[in-house]
C-alpha cells in the first residue's frame, strides 16, 4: 500500500512527517533524508500490530494535488 507523507520544515530548521490515513503516525529528525527513513519505519511499527491483532488497517485514501503559485 501505497500512503500520503506529509513533510513539513519547522522553525527550528528542523522536520516532521505525518501520514494523514494513519493518526498517530508520525515522526521528527534534523534532515528530510532522516525522516523518509523514519517515516517508512514509523508506518511499518504502525501496520504491524494492527495486522497480528487482525484489526483493520487504513486503507490509504488521501490524495496529493499540488498547485503551482505565479
Amino acid at each position: 500500500m501505497d500512503y500520503v507523507v506529509v513533510i513539513e520544515k519547522l522553525d527550528d530548521g528542523s522536520f516532521s512527517a505525518h501520514v494523514p490515513d494513519l493518526p498517530g503516525c508520525v515522526t521528527s529528525g534534523d534532515s528530510v533524508d532522516e525522516v523518509r527513513i523514519l517515516i517508512k519505519e514509523a508506518v511499518t511499527m504502525h501496520i504491524d500490530p494492527l495486522r497480528r491483532h487482525e484489526e483493520t488497517v487504513p486503507a490509504p485514501a488521501t490524495t496529493i494535488h499540488i498547485i503551482h503559485a505565479a
